[in-house]
């Protein structure tokens, strides 16, 4: 006979659910906002979440089903975090000319640059992987 406790039942609803998981996404971001101010870091908030989910992905305290859902809704949705963005450049003119356009320059060569490090960090990850799991499968030699 199993027995189911509350926290089996709620990791259930959680693992199906990509609102919840979503909530989970946003808890790791406010437990990262949390700890940049306790702790006074340096860094955004987000990013000292992400490295936390990161670091329970890694350590499988956190399994990936359990917020897959979650940040694919909140990916697919990504265009509605950018319309208060676009509503404050039409709120100043002074960025749709010269100086809209410089700044224009410096965004489409960071996202291009951030784009080749990623692809180049993907491409080096998934070497290594297949590196590894190939060693990893031969038969030891006596």
């Amino acid at each position: 006979m199993s027995h189911h406790t509350p926290f089996d039942s709620a990791a259930r609803i959680v693992r199906h659910s990509a609102l919840w998981q979503a909530t989970v996404v946003g808890g790791f971001w406010l437990a990262g906002e949390a700890a940049v101010r306790v702790l006074g870091i340096p860094l955004p908030g987000g990013i000292v979440g992400l490295a936390l989910v990161l670091g329970l992905l890694a350590t499988r305290r956190v399994r990936v089903r359990s917020v897959r859902r979650g940040a694919n809704l909140l990916l697919a949705d990504m265009l509605l975090f950018f319309v208060p963005a676009v509503l404050a450049v039409l709120d100043h003119h002074e960025l749709i000319g010269l100086i809209g356009l410089k700044i224009l320059f410096v965004i489409l060569l960071s996202t291009v640059a951030v784009m080749f490090v990623t692809a180049f960090t993907v491409d080096l990850c998934y070497r290594w992987r297949a590196d590894h799991a190939h060693n990893h499968a031969e038969p030891l030699a006596r």
